[in-house]
């Protein structure tokens, strides 16, 4: 009877820490410059087949930033796009706008402010935010890392929170960090390719070198890949054509949700070292036959 009380009381003080180190694990804000986010997770809004997809997918991520391409705005899609950000509610979510289609330095440049005035207008005054993308070519869809330091130089001198989407360069990352970006957001694999990690050593260099938040964007395919870079330590993971283009966007917005969760409670538990040879789970000593 004692042993089996201790057995419980050990079981519910395991549980007891346990629940309050997730507590303590999951409260760890995310924050880029002076801005607090509760999720890691930053959803994209294009290629969904409807809005009431597209809202229902924001919802199911338990995401806190979600982001909008406002260059891409056109005859074609303006209506999705006004009647997505009506039902948005603003209050709740941090808009990111971002230079997607911008082939040249000035044109990000141009779009980033006219980014910030719809934020405004949305109520957000001190959103100063900018998601950066220099792309010159339409058919690999490679960022310019001339064009995007360029860019961001300026930017951060105009006062913008600047956060640059990049090639899995360590090199650059540093430099961009160095003139006041943000953060990096290294890119996975080709963007919309749905290729998984195809540059994850590179990734672990640039987190391991960055002191601002890195935000693996673009590439990513299903939710072990999102897993996977939170847990070499990446800060977050943007994802749209993963969650967009899925055959039940809902129910894959939830799962990346759980995904970034889980990678970013196993990189804080810290993994066990690899070994080269097999060892036992359980004690060698006083095995049965041998008491």
């Amino acid at each position: 009877m004692l042993i089996d009380s201790l057995r419980v009381l050990k079981i519910k003080v395991a549980r007891k820490f346990y629940i309050s180190y997730f507590i303590i694990i999951m409260n760890k804000d995310f924050c880029i410059k002076n801005k607090k986010f509760q999720s890691r997770l930053i959803l994209g809004t294009g290629r969904y087949r409807s809005l009431l997809e597209a809202k229902q997918s924001i919802e199911a991520s338990g995401c806190d930033i979600v982001t909008v391409a406002i260059r891409r705005i056109n005859a074609d899609n303006i209506g999705f796009i006004k009647s997505l950000i009506k039902l948005i509610n603003w209050q709740k979510y941090w808009l990111l706008p971002n230079t997607a289609g911008c082939q040249t330095a000035e044109e990000a440049i141009r779009v980033a402010n006219l980014g910030q005035e719809i934020a405004k207008q949305l109520g957000q005054v001190d959103n100063n935010f900018v998601k950066l993308e220099v792309i010159p070519a339409n058919k690999y869809l490679f960022p310019d890392p001339i064009g995007t330091l360029k860019a961001a130089e300026h930017l951060v001198k105009q006062g913008f929170v600047v956060l640059p989407y990049i090639n899995s360069d360590p090199i650059l990352a540093k430099q961009l960090e160095d003139i006041g970006c943000s953060a990096v957001m290294p890119l996975a694999s080709a963007i919309g390719s749905g290729q998984g990690l195809k540059n994850i050593d590179n990734i672990r260099i640039i987190v391991e070198a960055s002191k601002v938040p890195v935000i693996v964007d673009a590439g990513i395919g299903v939710p072990s890949e999102a897993t996977q870079v939170m847990e070499i330590g990446a800060d977050a993971v943007l994802i749209n054509t993963a969650v967009a283009q899925c055959k039940v966007p809902v129910a894959m917005a939830n799962a990346m949700r759980l995904a970034v969760a889980a990678g970013y409670e196993a990189h804080s538990a810290g993994r066990i070292p690899i070994k080269n040879y097999a060892r036992t789970s359980s004690p060698n000593f006083d095995r049965i036959g041998q008491i």
